[in-house]
């Protein structure tokens, strides 16, 4: 496929983008920007969330892991299910009562201004070095098989992303994402079942074929039952639960779009209805991966060693053009929907966590607006400094280090959120950052001793779980007495 059709795609792409910004921003407010005005359908955000959990890296990483990882990430999946359940019988209903824009305005109720501040930056340092990582990853993509050839720079082509978002993101905010995203979301669930066609279609594949084709690949077991097994089915559906929780329920990202349907029942059922789609969605991809394997391994085709490259070189270089325009268009939507409402979403949290414009009554709609443009700008020059640093640092270990971080920070935000709802207890505000910063620490130095220390056993993504409990404890320990209180 030659990189003028694949950059028309683009421009095709994008220029749909821009006319639903164009139609959803006009007139767009402050309320508009951070919740929409409260008047998001649900069913948009149900679906629209879909492209805004699965980024570029999903994309090509999920179906490029199945030979090494088989359909083990599936049983993560069904964790998301029970986690999901909690975050729409038990947060949502708290973030509704409270009348939350910043979900994180929750902790300054119940513990202060500190607790507040510590859970937005949290929140702030994780979604800035990991959306930065994906869009990375998913540029490296497109600069490998497209600006290469015509030996455009690389900060040339991600600065090029940032501007386009920037354009459809700044003014509109959520009430222009919901929409942007759903857009997005059909287009990311078009490219992974017509890739499937066509891989169909290339091996002559009916789809009775194609599922026993899955089925009895060597890549299709999905439970795992050996607990020294990091893929340990309980392991894994006890973490899939939880990630659901910290990086859906407490992730300012995603929770933004669902406080802005027009009621909790809304919000709920929009909850349940995205679920049912992400198990589905989530089974398309490893059923691709089974697939790209099987036709490499019947065309002779080498496996790459980056397995992540598998299914872009499958895509552009031997599925024929039809599977490249779906490839070139799904990893778009992919990168722009997981790209774009992060900018939003650390601009709302900012502002209203960080620099409190809610509660600056002084300020007028006109000075808010400059503030939050300012600071929506910031951040995608934040986000470009990022991404160019990884490129200079250049090794797939700094990726993986970031989104390891990530999973250490999250493990605060959960400790936080369990003893609010969970105790009754109040803290000394002053010291929760000290508590926040230290269990990752310890979470850090237990994971690196775990095999010496805990006879051969490793961490996986329980390690989160662990996180929170120490946060939980170490809240538990500064917590005031009743003569405290009283005073």
């Amino acid at each position: 496929m030659s990189p003028p059709l694949i950059l028309l795609c683009i421009a095709s792409y994008f220029t749909f983008l821009l006319l639903i910004a164009w139609f959803t921003s006009r007139n767009a407010s402050n309320a508009a920007y951070f919740l929409g005005n409260k008047a998001s359908p649900w069913y948009a955000v149900a679906f629209g969330l879909i492209g805004d959990s699965l980024s570029g890296v999903t994309f090509i990483s999920v179906p490029g892991q199945v030979a090494a990882a088989q359909f083990s990430y599936f049983q993560i999946v069904l964790g998301y299910v029970l986690g999901y359940v909690v975050i729409a019988q038990l947060l949502l209903p708290l973030y509704y009562r409270l009348n939350l824009t910043s979900i994180y305005s929750y902790l300054r109720e119940r513990f202060g201004p500190l607790s507040q501040k510590t859970g937005s930056l949290f929140f702030l340092l994780s979604r800035t070095t990991g959306a930065a990582a994906r869009l990375y990853l998913a540029a490296n993509v497109i600069q490998f098989f497209v600006f290469d050839r015509w030996h455009i720079p690389f900060w040339v082509t991600v600065g090029s992303i940032i501007v386009l978002i920037l354009v459809y993101t700044v003014k509109g905010g959520i009430r222009t994402l919901v929409w942007t995203d759903t857009f997005q979301s059909t287009f990311l669930l078009l490219g992974v079942v017509l890739s499937i066609a066509a891989i169909a279609s290339e091996l002559d594949l009916g789809i009775t074929q194609m599922v026993g084709v899955i089925r009895r690949s060597e890549y299709g077991q999905i439970f795992f039952w050996d607990w020294h097994d990091r893929r340990y089915f309980w392991k894994q559906f006890f973490s899939g639960a939880f990630i659901a929780i910290v990086m859906t329920g407490l992730d300012q990202n995603m929770m933004q779009k669902n406080l802005s349907c027009r009621s909790l029942k809304d919000a709920q059922k929009n909850i349940y209805w995205f679920t049912v789609v992400m198990v589905f969605v989530n089974a398309l991809f490893l059923s691709l991966g089974a697939l790209l394997y099987h036709y490499a391994k019947l065309k002779g085709i080498e496996i790459p060693k980056e397995t992540d490259r598998l299914f872009p070189m499958l895509a552009l270089q031997h599925l024929g053009s039809f599977a490249a325009i779906v490839f070139i268009i799904g990893l778009t939507a992919a990168t722009f929907s997981s790209a774009d409402s992060v900018l939003t979403t650390l601009t709302t949290s900012f502002c209203i966590d960080i620099l409190g414009i809610d509660q600056k009554v002084s300020m007028t709609e006109p000075e808010k607006t400059s503030l939050r443009h300012k600071v929506h700008l910031t951040f995608a020059l934040v986000l470009l400094l990022v991404i160019l640093g990884f490129k200079i640092l250049n090794t797939d270990a700094v990726i993986n280090a970031i989104f390891t971080l990530a999973s250490y920070t999250y493990g605060p935000l959960l400790g936080l959120f369990a003893f609010g709802l969970f105790s009754r207890s109040r803290v000394t505000d002053r010291f929760v950052p000290i508590i926040c910063l230290l269990s990752p620490v310890l979470c850090f130095a237990l994971n690196a001793k775990s095999v010496e220390w805990l006879h051969g056993y490793k961490f996986g993504f329980e390690l989160l779980i662990l996180n929170g409990l120490l946060t939980y404890s170490g809240l538990w320990l500064i917590r005031k007495n009743q003569r405290e209180l009283k005073s």
